[in-house]
């Protein structure tokens, strides 16, 4: 078995790093469907949901950022194009969403997919060693549950 640079298994840090990269796509169309809803939000919960939406796509270019970083930390390229993102995302695509609880599922929605792919990450991190990974992982599943659930409460659905 080869390591490298931070004692990491290369061949298994190779897979998490193209598997962050999958990640990191379906953020950034995650991203921009809030980008989306922030700007185009309408109805009598604009207020509260205009500032909500904003606190959600600060954070999510915040986890952007770290997974990108975390996959040149594992020695690999960061996806950085459109088109890249698109070839690779399976989160929802939401366009000309104004109403609220379209929006509100779409956060949901898009959330459920990230959660399966993070979940996935976990087991995969752990099994390569990869503390680095495996702790973004489980902070951002933790915190993205907690979104869930009060998304779903906004909605009057339980989890």
């Amino acid at each position: 078995m080869k390591l490298n640079s931070i004692g990491l298994d290369t061949e298994k840090t190779k897979d998490l790093a193209e598997d962050l990269n999958h990640l990191l796509a379906n953020f950034q169309i995650y991203y921009q469907n809030l980008r989306g809803i922030h700007w185009n939000i309408k109805g009598k919960a604009f207020f509260d949901l205009h500032v909500k939406f904003e606190e959600l796509y600060t954070d999510a270019n915040t986890k952007v950022d770290e997974i990108a970083e975390r996959i040149l930390t594992l020695g690999a390229t960061p996806l950085h194009t459109f088109e890249d993102y698109s070839a690779k995302a399976q989160v929802p695509v939401g366009k000309n969403i104004s109403k609220d609880d379209l929006a509100v599922r779409l956060i949901v929605d898009s959330l459920s997919e990230l959660l399966k792919i993070e979940r996935d990450l976990l087991e995969k991190s752990d099994d390569a060693s990869d503390e680095g990974t495996n702790s973004m992982m489980s902070d951002f599943i933790t915190e993205q549950e907690k979104t869930v659930w009060m998304m779903k409460a906004w909605l009057s659905e339980t989890v």
